[in-house]
């Protein structure tokens, strides 16, 4: 089966063609600046070759057709009809407390996914353009949507639930759903497999970090609590976002700056985190890189990321009482050593024991970082979201 996966952001389209038997590429590339003056398409051809194109692209509908064009391209195209694509599987970041797992597309799910849009306005109606600019392009074709936070519709009522009025939950369901769903649940049923017991019996502690970062423990397969919140704001301190804040922050910065708190919302999610502590950057890299230069604000940034996840991780370990292995995944978890060391450092008790040097030359591809007698095993394990949606689109068909 050839499954087109589709995730659309507000300004982009990704899309990749995986087989569903072979789960190999066939191929695979990134719509930007949709809706702006003139937009980009880069891609990978069929036979692997890079490639970009500068076009127009007004709309999601437009980015779409852009996409089959390049798939049906006679000279660099991966199917020679549409016929050959048997389903779409498209990723969705909010599903409410309406969906705890991928679902097949039709009116009363579009419905409401449009009713989540309020919790995720940047996202969720983006989502919906891909999915409705497929079917207006690829009628006879199934559809299915994997959301972001139905890994997460496992969580009990202690970890979902926050100490507000019970009222605002019932009202307006107010309560945390977390994130990067897909993300989490592919890497720990991966890191399931590492362990010599049944699932049922694992305790996993998921660290995604990234621009994005998120950290989620999984016991017995599930989702039992997660960092991010109501929105993907709360949690760790990510590249822009604060991450946990004391709320009234949001009055007295208000009071004293004379601003909205659309304003100071728009400030923690887009000027805060490592960009708002260094002043230099919210890239990981470039924190790394101002740390060698001796920039002080830099450390700081670094600092208090590093003990941001920390705290986390321990308090998962404590709420499952114990873990089995801790995956870091995502562009920081898969790609930054030293993260991953400090953050270790301060599991010790624990009996986590790294090999350093391996940990050092790991990049952007499993490995075990732990030692052959670490009380814990701690894995670097990339993840695969399209590769996860494919799975799901496969299964519900």
């Amino acid at each position: 089966m050839k499954i087109l996966v589709i995730n659309a952001g507000s300004t982009t389209l990704k899309y990749q063609l995986i087989d569903s038997e072979t789960e190999g590429v066939l191929a695979k590339g990134l719509c930007e600046r949709i809706g702006m003056d003139m937009g980009c398409v880069k891609y990978n051809t069929a036979s692997g070759e890079k490639k970009e194109l500068n076009i127009a692209l007004p709309d999601h509908g437009v980015a779409f057709q852009a996409v089959i064009d390049i798939l049906l391209d006679p000279a660099d195209g991966a199917v020679k009809s549409l016929d050959e694509i048997d389903a779409v599987g498209h990723r969705v970041v909010h599903g409410g407390e309406f969906f705890n797992a991928s679902v097949k597309v039709d009116d009363d799910v579009i419905a409401k996914i449009e009713q989540c849009s309020d919790l995720a306005p940047l996202h969720n109606p983006a989502n919906l353009l891909g999915i409705k600019a497929c079917q207006k392009l690829m009628p006879n074709v199934p559809q299915c949507v994997t959301f972001d936070t139905a890994f997460h519709q496992t969580m009990p009522a202690n970890a979902f639930l926050y100490g507000i009025p019970f009222e605002y939950y019932d009202k307006y369901k107010v309560r945390r759903y977390g994130f990067h769903g897909t993300s989490h649940s592919f890497v720990s049923k991966e890191a399931a497999k590492l362990l010599n017991k049944p699932v049922e019996d694992t305790k996993i502690i998921v660290c995604h970090l990234g621009g994005g970062s998120s950290i989620t423990a999984v016991q017995g397969g599930k989702s039992v609590d997660t960092s991010m919140g109501l929105t993907p704001l709360e949690g760790v301190v990510m590249a822009t976002r604060s991450g946990n804040i004391d709320p009234a922050i949001i009055q007295y910065i208000a009071n004293k700056e004379g601003k909205s708190i659309d304003e100071i919302l728009n400030i923690l999610n887009k000027q805060s985190g490592l960009l708002g502590i260094s002043g230099k950057s919210g890239d990981a890299r470039d924190i790394d890189a101002g740390i060698k230069e001796g920039d002080k604000r830099c450390q700081y940034a670094f600092d208090v990321f590093v003990h941001s996840v920390v705290k986390l991780v321990g308090s998962y370990v404590a709420s499952m009482n114990g873990v089995d292995l801790i995956a870091f995944t995502a562009g920081i978890g898969e790609n930054d050593a030293h993260v991953r060391s400090e953050v270790m450092k301060n599991f010790g008790y624990l009996g986590v024991k790294i090999d350093e040097e391996l940990n050092k030359t790991i990049r952007g591809k499993y490995a075990e970082i732990s030692t052959a007698d670490s009380k814990v095993k701690v894995v670097v394990l990339p993840t695969n979201e399209e590769l996860a949606i494919a799975r799901e689109t496969a299964a519900l068909l």
